[in-house]
């Protein structure tokens, strides 16, 4: 009996396996935008010695795209934690956005030849990091969902966002709004896409043995939502 419990489990989990599907979808981004302008403010370069801010992006809509989080939400959902990584690299956060499943763990290298003190005050994961220099790291684990935005206390015109995904499957589109979930099981999902100036945006998905049909986010920005978002930040950040 014990051996025919074990065979039902096996072939189940090989069941569920064989029909899992990888939900494909786009982003759409519904703005024409100006190249964005990465010039800090005069204040950011108050401490330390000069260091040269990074290139500007050239294709201000692929940026945007490849700024909306994709992920499956729900509270029973397999999580599979990383490792990542945010460079502080020309006074900047490189990856300015990072996506990763709850529990990870996102290390802070600062590789400028300035100290740096990384912080956020988000509620699903604060933290310190504390003044250090070049060639020294920090790790920080995230074990709640939700979207935490990082500042550092000496560079003003330094942010970045990440967000912690509920279950194993999160994603970022690339640069012409295509993404992929891949080895979803059968079942029904909702599907989130969230994007910093914008907000959530949510669907509804079945997934069968046939696979889903493909998603479409429309992400709608607006001169209006990008200064509102922008303030908001300042707000926090004086807090």
């Amino acid at each position: 009996m014990v051996y025919r419990g074990l065979e039902v489990l096996l072939a189940s989990c090989f069941a569920a396996s064989a029909f899992a599907a990888g939900l494909h979808g786009t982003v759409v981004i519904e703005k024409k935008l100006t190249r964005p302008n990465l010039t800090a403010p005069i204040s950011a370069y108050g401490r330390g010695v000069a260091v040269k801010l990074g290139e500007s992006r050239q294709d201000p809509l692929g940026f945007e795209r490849t700024h909306v989080a994709i992920y499956i939400e729900g509270t029973k959902l397999p999580s599979q934690p990383v490792k990542a990584s945010i460079e502080q690299k020309g006074r900047e956060f490189v990856p300015d956005m990072v996506v990763a499943p709850v529990g990870s763990t996102i290390s802070f290298p600062n590789l400028d030849p300035i100290f740096h003190n990384v912080f956020s005050l988000s509620k699903p994961r604060s933290f310190d990091l504390g003044n250090y220099p070049r060639g020294q790291s920090r790790d920080v684990t995230f074990p709640k969902p939700g979207i935490v935005f990082v500042y550092c206390h000496l560079h003003s015109n330094m942010e970045a966002s990440i967000v912690i995904s509920p279950s194993r499957w999160a994603t970022r589109p690339d640069a012409e709004g295509r993404f992929t979930l891949a080895d979803v099981p059968p079942g029904k999902y909702t599907v989130t896409a969230w994007h910093k100036s914008a907000g959530f945006f949510r669907q509804t998905v079945v997934v069968d043995e046939e696979g889903a049909p493909d998603l479409q986010f429309l992400i709608p920005l607006t001169d209006d939502d990008t200064l509102k978002n922008n303030l908001q930040d300042v707000h926090s950040r004086s807090k």
